[in-house]
C-alpha cells in the first residue's frame, strides 16, 4: 500500500514581527492520489474543511502576525489530535487522528480500508511531525524575541451538527482548556469583544480547544493559546460549493480583527522591556 502522502510540502508559513503565531491546521484540502482513489465520493469533496480562513484572516499579516497553514485535508491526519490519537472529550463523539468517519458519521473510505497502524505512522512522520515542529519552533522563535507569545488557533465548522452538539452552535466559540492555556485577563477580554459584537460567543463551551491550544498554551512560559472555533454560516456557504461569501464575512471580520489586536495587545503589555 503507497504511504506517500507528502507529495506536497505539509504546510505554508509567513514569518512575521508581532508576538502573534496564527495557527490554521484544518484549512487543507490535499489528498494525495493514493489516498483519496480509496476515498468516497462524498470524501473526496472533503467536507469538514475549515474552508477560506486564509481570506478571512487576510488582515493578520497586516498586523505583523506569523501564520502557519496546512495544505492536506484533515482526512490525511489531523493535526488538532494527540499523536497518539487519544480522545479530546472522552465520552463524547469525536474524530480521529486518522478519521475513518465524516462530520455527519458516514464513512471516508469506500470499502472499509482505512489507514492501519504503519500507515497512520507514515502520515504523522510526513505531515502531523513538521507541522507541529514549525508550530513549535515558531512560539519559541516569538518568546525568545518578545518575551512571550499568543497563539491563536483558527478553525471553523457547520453551525449545526447533530453528530457533536445540539441545535445551533453559537457563532463564536472561544477555547482556553478551561483556563489552562492562557491567562484569564486575555479570556475575559476577549469574550467581551464576542459579546459585544452581537455574534452568539462563548467560552470554554462544546469546544475548549484542542490538542494544539492544550499543548502549547503554556502562561506560566509566557506562552498563550487560544481556539476560536466559529460557524461557517458567519462568512460562508456551508453546503457545496462552500462559497465564500464576502459581504457577509466583513460583519464579522471587524471583531476577528479586534480579537487579534487585543491579543497583541495583552502580548505588548508583557513583552521584554
Amino acid at each position: 500500500m503507497t504511504t506517500d502522502t507528502a507529495p506536497i510540502p505539509p504546510f505554508t508559513f509567513h514569518q512575521g514581527t508581532a508576538p502573534l503565531l496564527v495557527s490554521m491546521p484544518h484549512v487543507g484540502t490535499h489528498v494525495p492520489p493514493a489516498v483519496a482513489q480509496r476515498f468516497t465520493d462524498e470524501a473526496r469533496q472533503v467536507p469538514d474543511t475549515d474552508w477560506h480562513l486564509e481570506r478571512l484572516y487576510d488582515f493578520a499579516r497586516d498586523l505583523g502576525a506569523s501564520i502557519l497553514v496546512a495544505t492536506h485535508s484533515r482526512y490525511v491526519i489531523d493535526l488538532n489530535r494527540p499523536p497518539d490519537g487519544a480522545s479530546l472529550y472522552p465520552g463524547q463523539s469525536v474524530t480521529g487522528l486518522c478519521p475513518v468517519d465524516t462530520f455527519d458519521d458516514t464513512p471516508i473510505y469506500a470499502h472499509g480500508d482505512a489507514p492501519d497502524a504503519a500507515e497512520t505512522a507514515a502520515r504523522r512522520d510526513a505531515v502531523w511531525a513538521p507541522y507541529h515542529a514549525q508550530l513549535a519552533s515558531e512560539l519559541e522563535r516569538l518568546r525568545a524575541a518578545h518575551g512571550v507569545a499568543v497563539l491563536w488557533d483558527a478553525h471553523s465548522i457547520r453551525s449545526v451538527l447533530p453528530r457533536f452538539f445540539e441545535g445551533r452552535l453559537p457563532d463564536l466559540n472561544l477555547g482556553t482548556a478551561d483556563g489552562a492555556s492562557c491567562e484569564p485577563e486575555l479570556a475575559r477580554e476577549l469574550l467581551a469583544i464576542g459579546e459585544a459584537s452581537g455574534f452568539s460567543t462563548v467560552l470554554n463551551g462544546r469546544f475548549k480547544g484542542g490538542h494544539i491550544t492544550r499543548q502549547y498554551g503554556r502562561p506560566a512560559d509566557n506562552v498563550h493559546a487560544v481556539q476560536l472555533e466559529m460557524t461557517q454560516a458567519s462568512y460562508m456557504q456551508e453546503a457545496l460549493p462552500f462559497d465564500y461569501l464576502p459581504a457577509v464575512a466583513a460583519r464579522v471580520q471587524p471583531t476577528l480583527r479586534l480579537m487579534l489586536e487585543t491579543s497583541l495587545a495583552f502580548a505588548r503589555s508583557r513583552a521584554l522591556g
